[in-house]
């Protein structure tokens, strides 16, 4: 048997960030034991599906490396097979037409919850010979389910779960206008892609229990099912806007590499021994099923921006001087032409020792790219006192003659000066950090300034002393 999963979100908002770890949990799946993992858009609610969220989707996908064996399949395009399949249930006997009106199925529901009873459908129509109903009247086809016995699903995660058949009642598969309903059409679609494990949140179990009964009265063999239990926020409390990024978009815009948050979601939930720092291919070969809880995972960002800085440290930097030229694009008061592209490579390694995130690393590297005169924050003013721009002036006749101008020189320079001086070397390296950089952070002091060049230098020490 090949493995077979996929990941079947509907287009009708973001891709939101539980959702996103079903797609990583489907596609690990598949790739562990040699199989593959397939893409279906749930586009069937016309009113709320729409082409951006279709986008959101793929783009997605696409940053987080989760790349389908097979084109996408759109259920919308599958409408004709799904009404194929209600109807042969219908011819079969599995299923009955049902004339009810909304006025009846309110008293239904009404009358159950004054009993005190679960409102659902009564069978009605179940028995009934469809010529009762008046000439022309609409009518939904209802599944004829089984009412004694049980359903039985040996969850991969969940264990073996048992509802008594009773308990449910004759769902409907094709609506009045024709239309299937969607636990009738997902059954059909992953019959008909020959899914062999639907990996899905486990707030989707009522409906396996349903859609087992369609497998059963079409005489499909049933996949095999494995709930994921649902992110909360780190509160325990349903995961909101509050407590901070749900989509995979967002968590992009904030700076946060796909790795990172692969690796992350991969370990909310899963765990193989103290493995915490994975790659594609370990993840790969290590996932399985039998790794995932069954309580709920609560959302740590904390733990998730750790977990970034480190593969942030791990990255290449050329890719990581081309993301930080596009989140500065825009900004006010930069050159990014080709001299701040190669100040920003030449201290990439620097700058992402510190960074926790994109935004973080982009924000530390805008001094490279900024005309003189430099803003300044508070502490770095703070520090060009008259006595430090005096020895500003100094220092800059020291550094001139360096040569090369590079980190190891520039360093032994900068000791020597502090020396001659008579001070500790940090009370020569803060004031030109901050004469250099607008800030009192930064890389080495000797890196920073061999990534400016030494005019650059010059000419920022000059401002600083003149301001």
């Amino acid at each position: 048997m090949t493995v077979r999963t996929r990941f079947a979100p509907s287009p009708t908002g973001l891709l939101h960030i539980g959702n996103a770890r079903a797609a990583l949990f489907n596609f690990l799946f598949a790739r562990h034991h040699g199989g593959q993992f397939l893409l279906r858009i749930e586009d069937t609610d016309k009113e709320r599906s729409t082409q951006r969220a279709v986008d959101v989707i793929f783009e997605g996908l696409d940053w987080m490396g989760l790349t389908p064996d097979e084109p996408p399949v759109f259920q919308s395009t599958c409408q004709a097979r799904h009404t194929e399949v209600a109807l042969e249930l219908l011819a079969k006997g599995h299923a009955y037409k049902c004339f009810c009106t909304q006025d009846e199925l309110k008293q239904m529901r009404e009358q159950a919850q004054a009993e005190g009873r679960p409102p659902r459908y009564n069978g009605m129509w179940r028995d009934r010979d469809p010529s009762e109903a008046p000439p022309g009247a609409p009518y939904t086809i209802r599944l004829r389910a089984p009412q004694e016995g049980e359903t039985v699903v040996n969850d991969l995660v969940q264990g073996e779960i048992r509802v008594a058949n009773a308990e449910m009642d004759d769902m409907i598969i094709l609506r009045a206008d024709g239309t299937p309903t969607y636990l009738h059409a997902v059954v059909c679609d992953d019959h008909d892609m020959r899914i062999t494990h639907v990996i899905r949140g486990d707030d989707h179990m009522t409906n396996t229990f349903r859609q087992s009964q369609i497998y059963a009265l079409m005489g499909w063999e049933r996949p095999h099912f494995a709930h994921l239990p649902l992110i909360h926020g780190p509160d325990g409390a349903k995961l909101s806007k509050r407590h901070g990024a749900q989509s995979v978009v967002e968590f992009k815009e904030e700076g946060f590499l796909p790795e990172a948050l692969n690796n992350y979601l991969l370990r909310l939930g899963w765990g193989h021994g103290d493995a915490e720092v994975l790659s594609r291919d370990e993840q790969i070969r290590l996932f399985d099923l039998d790794g995932v809880g069954r309580s709920a995972s609560r959302m740590d960002y904390t733990k998730l921006t750790h977990l970034n800085g480190v593969w942030l440290r791990q990255a290449d930097d050329d890719r990581l001087t081309a993301e930080v030229l596009q989140r500065l694009e825009g900004r006010e008061g930069l050159r990014l032409d080709a001299v701040a592209r190669t100040r920003i490579r030449t201290l990439m390694s620097g700058l992402k020792e510190r960074a926790r995130t994109l935004v973080d690393l982009a924000d530390s590297a805008a001094f490279l790219a900024r005309d003189i005169p430099l803003p300044m924050d508070a502490k770095a003013s703070s520090l060009l006192t008259p006595d430090a721009r005096g020895l500003l002036r100094d220092l800059a006749a020291a550094l001139a003659p360096v040569e090369p101008f590079a980190p190891a020189e520039i360093d032994a320079a900068l000791r020597q000066f502090a020396e001659q001086q008579g001070r500790k070397l940090g009370q020569v390296a803060q004031p030109l950090r901050a004469a250099l950089t607008g800030s009192s952070m930064s890389p080495g002091i000797d890196a920073t300034a061999a990534a400016l060049g030494r005019d650059e230098v010059m000419a920022r020490i000059g401002a600083a002393i003149g301001g």
